[in-house]
């Protein structure tokens, strides 16, 4: 598989939109925005694969879950995983591994593989945005480690804030204006309040906005009969154009693939045929089999119909991720998130909010990932006001600050 692919499944899937590697067909720019491919070292191409098989995964549990139309990002989520899989140790640190389809302990290979596609992924098409933002807003008093923090920086560029969660109004506004300014007034709310139980929340944010390399004329959008599963018809509102596209035809299924500008992002639409229905096709792209549908389509001609729509859509993911194989990060008296801070316990939540919108002339998408860290509040965490008396033996040490290598250290018991 090319290197192309293993964004191009991952990022577009976010949107219902799967741009797949083993499309040959790419479109060619006047010279000025050609077409780029994403560059991988070969550990991290190597993980390509079982990533893409965490998306058709993700997506397949939605899918069962949601009696709605839906949308979900899971880049947005690997993304979140991966801030979580940095603060994670032991067994709670493999569970998350196996879930992003990387064997235990390849915590490091996660942090590469999100690196290089936060710096190159934006850069693909000049006429796509994309923007990917991660941010940690931690209760003030309740330190993150240091060492946490360099890493989810280097790593994920990661904004880490301080703020008082007591100050309910406060938070929730700081909060929720960070996920509206990330996703351009899309998503203006994840948060209904801020808990003074939580330790942190940790979120990321994905936008994305482009043009199709061929837009719909607005004149020829008419309304059409839309026929739902259970039989009932209703009219909406379809763009219509004839020309030529990536096509496929599979057993259960029509494949056609709709570029974006220099061809560096696509939308793929899969749509049931025959006595198929959705959750037909979703179990066809379950795991690695997803790439077998979306792969080999060949150029031609189309009518193509295709409706002009906007969704909204928010989903808990806690049952979701627990049966993807990581229930252990939920479970207060199993989870290990003490490589995050001394006061992480457990995951509270986890959730996932994402909105789209299709028109004629393209595809503008966002989605927020957010967790909730529940603090572990044994220790007393910081108090307000202290009073340290040295009057009985104590030990000591010199540091140097921003390694936190010990230079000395002793005891003094006043003698």
């Amino acid at each position: 598989m090319s290197l192309k692919h293993s964004f191009i499944l991952l990022a577009a899937l976010s949107m219902l939109a799967a741009a797949v590697a083993c499309d040959k067909s790419v479109t060619e720019d006047d010279g000025e925005n050609p077409y780029q491919t994403v560059e991988l070292t070969t550990k991290s191409a190597s993980f390509v694969e079982p990533g893409n098989a965490f998306a058709f995964n993700f997506l397949d549990k939605v899918n069962a879950a949601s009696l709605k139309d839906y949308v979900i990002s899971p880049l947005s989520l690997q993304f979140l995983l991966g801030m979580l899989l940095d603060g994670a140790q032991n067994e709670t640190e493999a569970q998350i591994c196996r879930v992003l389809g990387y064997g235990a302990g390849e915590a490091d290979a996660v942090d590469e593989y999100c690196l290089a596609m936060m710096k190159q992924l934006p850069t693909l098409d000049k006429k796509t945005t994309l923007e990917i933002a991660n941010a940690i807003f931690v209760d003030d008093g309740w330190p993150l480690l240091k060492s946490y923090q360099t890493r989810v920086a280097n790593y994920y560029a990661a904004e880490v804030s301080n703020l008082d969660f007591n100050n309910s109004t406060k938070s929730l506004k700081a909060i929720n204006g960070w996920a509206g300014e990330k996703t351009h007034g899309m998503i203006p709310k994840v948060l209904d309040k801020v808990d003074p139980d939580m330790l942190a929340y940790l979120l990321n944010a994905v936008y994305f906005k482009s043009r199709w390399t061929d837009s719909f004329d607005k004149d020829a959008t008419a309304a059409e009969t839309f026929t739902r599963e259970n039989g009932t018809a209703g009219k909406v509102k379809m763009m219509k154009q004839h020309a030529k596209f990536s096509y496929k035809e599979t057993r259960n299924a029509q494949v056609v693939r709709l570029p974006y500008g220099n061809g560096a992002y696509a939308m793929t639409v899969v749509l049931p045929s025959g006595k198929a229905g959705i959750a037909d096709v979703v179990a066809s792209l379950r795991g690695s089999a997803g790439e077998d549908v979306l792969c080999g389509l060949s150029t031609c001609e189309v009518d193509l119909w295709l409706p002009r729509f906007e969704t909204k859509f928010q989903i808990n993911l806690n049952d979701i991720l627990s049966k993807m194989g990581m229930p252990d990060a939920f479970d207060e008296s199993k989870a290990d998130f003490l490589a995050m801070s001394d006061y992480a316990l457990c995951l509270s939540f986890v959730q996932q909010d994402a909105a789209i919108t299709v028109d004629e002339e393209g595809t503008e998408a966002s989605a927020v990932s957010t967790a909730g860290i529940v603090k572990y509040t044994s220790f007393g965490g910081a108090p307000k006001n202290a009073v340290f008396h040295a009057d009985h033996p104590f030990l000591y040490l010199i540091t140097e600050t921003s390694t936190g290598a010990i230079l000395f250290a002793g005891r003094y018991s006043g003698k």
